[in-house]
């Protein structure tokens, strides 16, 4: 099946998901969470991606992010995902895929949608049992 075109809409707010490869736990080590932040705060400085939330758990990551310009998110995911991919096989010596197929995105509304999104995402680890309160996750 072929795949879904990616959408160019001057200001609009997505929220992406991108999951590791197998749904396996590349991710878990704080090391490796702080290496795909590091990827997403030089992702912003050079194409200035505009991020509103941002979470990365032990298997997949969740971003809320305006999009600003044709290609802003699809150049930045390419920057994060590839260097994140490229530093964690280096550091294993390990090849294959970190993550799984292309990222997913969903355009978010600008009212109550946003809103939601965002307590989503803060309050997902305690949803999952991972943290008693959003405030331990800090």
């Amino acid at each position: 099946m072929a795949r879904a075109n990616r959408h160019h809409i001057q200001g609009q707010v997505w929220h992406i998901t991108h999951r590791c490869h197998k749904k396996e736990f590349l991710l878990k080590f704080a090391k490796e969470r702080r290496r795909w932040l590091c990827w997403l705060f030089e992702a912003n400085k050079r194409f200035g991606l505009r991020v509103l939330n941002y979470l990365a758990t032990s298997n997949h990551i969740h971003l809320l992010v305006v999009d600003s310009a044709p290609n802003v998110i699809a150049k930045c995911l390419q920057l994060v995902a590839g260097r994140t991919a490229q530093e964690f096989n280096k550091r294993k010596q390990r090849k294959g895929a970190f993550w799984e197929d292309r990222y997913h995105a969903t355009a978010v509304e600008r009212n109550d949608h946003l809103i939601r999104c965002l307590v989503y995402i803060d309050l997902y680890m305690v949803r999952a049992g991972v943290a008693a309160s959003p405030t331990n996750l800090c």
